[in-house]
């Protein structure tokens, strides 16, 4: 019943499994057998699963405490709690003792209240007297191992940290086996192009597409005939209308998604496309390549140019060419008046992009949160410049996974503190100008394509009465024709407008209109 999980199972497997079935070994070595095991990882990733499946491969007893229940606002009750616990392992050994949220019951005492140092102390306490035969194992789950206290996670109490990850590829297909299994599937669901597309999904948001799929081929079958609900089978369809509806437990703090727009959205810039495409996609792509070569991929890009240029487009078209999830941040969100927030804010980011990869982390207006700390760039407060150390050290740990590519976009590259700039960190720089007369006339096709264009409406002489207009300015352009072609037809029908919708046509005039209303910021 378990997917995607083999490496953990077997570690958590030879903590646990031999302590409790063949303690002799243990004395035979002289040692003592482990105590306990913290699994920790992101919600939804199986480690309540994998301590239960243990714990019926032992056949040993399974005692689940959740965190939060055993506090008390009664003094002393929440330790007796613990000692009921831990007293009732004893008496039922072999056993196993499950704390979920661990960390809800046994944060670092300097953080907590009288009530919560108590507590704390009590379950080393126990952990400390548990009887060296190793027929009791502790068994921890968290999502935030940093909050636990230290004393924790020293040797003789949880002896093993182990990561129960986000799964990749591989795995997420095996989880996908284990909830189809019984599922009546059309012959067009192809499972592996169902895994490579859920990136991020942990094994309950999988578990979670499967169930969601079989209700819309349920919710299907009713509708059109309640007689055809014993044949339903769930479709392609199905687990597309499904993945629409389920978002991925890992991207739901920051605004994670697969983008849909590609380079053929993104008029002209030629040269920006091809070191992007070299820069992100390759590395994504071709690993094996880059590690025959002994090769380091770049770890960040940094795309400057002027307000308006596309930066943002390209890094959404390099994600969707890439097939890749894509996180965009703005800058000033992330910062916090609070001390520590800032960083806090920072070091989370990369944790949930780690959680979602292969990903692109996309720093709109880096600068905000980046500026040079020796230079008036700096707000003075002392937050940025924590904020920039934290970013170059997570830029540094990014260097080390090749499947998460950091972006950052600026018009103001000058203002950037030098140390992200260098090699390892923002170290590749591509610029982003101002749309040629080519460009131009690219963008305009790309802004115009599905747009009901009358006759004689004439591109060429429009990229040449926009020079000095950037790509935004020029999309803007565009969308004010229509509106001015829009305005005419309401004009002329009034209340029974909708009714002349194909009477809609933008004209060579209405671009005129435009034109005058529609200004570049720089001319």
């Amino acid at each position: 019943d378990i997917g995607g999980l083999d490496e953990e199972l077997e570690l958590v497997r030879e903590t646990i499994e031999l302590p409790l079935s063949e303690p002799e070994v243990f004395t035979r070595l002289g040692i003592d057998p482990p105590k306990g095991v913290l699994l920790h990882g992101p919600p939804g990733t199986g480690k309540t699963l994998i301590a239960r499946a243990v714990a019926n491969e032992v056949d040993a007893e399974f005692i689940t405490v959740d965190g939060p229940e055993i506090m008390s606002k009664y003094k002393g009750e929440s330790e007796e709690r613990l000692r009921d616990v831990f007293e009732r392992a004893s008496e039922t050994a072999p056993a196993i003792i499950f704390f979920d949220e661990i960390d809800s019951i046994a944060g670092k005492r300097d953080d907590g209240g009288d009530v919560e140092n108590r507590v704390v102390g009590q379950l080393l306490s126990l952990m400390d007297g548990l009887d060296a035969r190793g027929d009791v194992i502790v068994i921890g789950a968290t999502n935030r191992v940093d909050t636990l206290d230290p004393a924790l996670r020293r040797g003789g109490r949880f002896d093993r940290e182990i990561e129960i990850g986000v799964p990749g590829e591989a795995g997420r297909r095996q989880i996908l086996d284990v909830h189809t299994r019984r599922m009546p599937l059309a012959d067009d669901v192809e499972l592996d192009q169902i895994a490579s597309r859920t990136h991020g999904f942990v094994g309950a948001d999988i578990e979670g597409l499967a169930q969601e799929a079989a209700m819309t081929a349920l919710r299907r079958a009713r509708e059109s005939d309640k007689r055809a609900l014993d044949d339903v089978t769930v479709s392609k369809a199905d687990f597309e209308a499904a993945h629409a509806n389920v978002e991925p437990s890992a991207m739901r703090e920051y605004v994670a998604e697969q983008p849909t727009t590609d380079f053929t959205d993104v008029g002209g810039l030629p040269e920006a496309k091809e070191k992007l495409e070299r820069a992100v996609t390759w590395p994504l792509t071709y690993g094996p390549l880059f590690d025959a070569a002994d090769a380091d991929p770049p770890t960040g890009v940094l795309l400057h140019g002027p307000p308006g240029t596309g930066k943002t487009l390209l890094a959404r078209a390099i994600a969707g060419e890439s097939g890749v999830n894509f996180i965009q941040v703005a800058g000033p969100e992330l910062l916090d008046r609070y001390v520590g927030e800032s960083e806090k804010a920072v070091r989370d980011l990369f944790d949930r992009a780690r959680q979602a990869a292969p990903v692109i982390v996309f720093f709109d207006e880096i600068d905000a949160i980046a500026a040079d700390r020796d230079g008036a760039g700096g707000d003075g407060s002392g937050v940025g410049e924590r904020v920039v150390s934290q970013l170059l050290t997570e830029l540094d740990r990014a260097s080390d996974n090749p499947n998460l590519v950091v972006l950052a976009a600026t018009n103001r590259r000058n203002a950037l503190d030098p140390a992200l700039l260098r090699p390892g960190r923002l170290e590749t720089h591509i610029e982003v100008p101002e749309p040629d007369r080519e460009a131009r006339r690219k963008i305009l096709d790309v802004h115009t394509r599905e747009k009901p264009l009358v006759e004689g409406v004439d591109l060429e002489h429009l990229a040449d009465e926009t020079e000095g207009y950037s790509g935004a300015e020029i999309a803007s352009l565009c969308r004010e024709a229509a509106l001015v072609a829009i305005e005419r037809v309401a004009d002329e029908h009034g209340a029974a407008a909708n009714d002349h919708a194909d009477e809609v046509g933008i004209t060579s005039d209405d671009f005129a209109a435009a034109l005058e209303t529609v200004r570049p910021a720089t001319p």
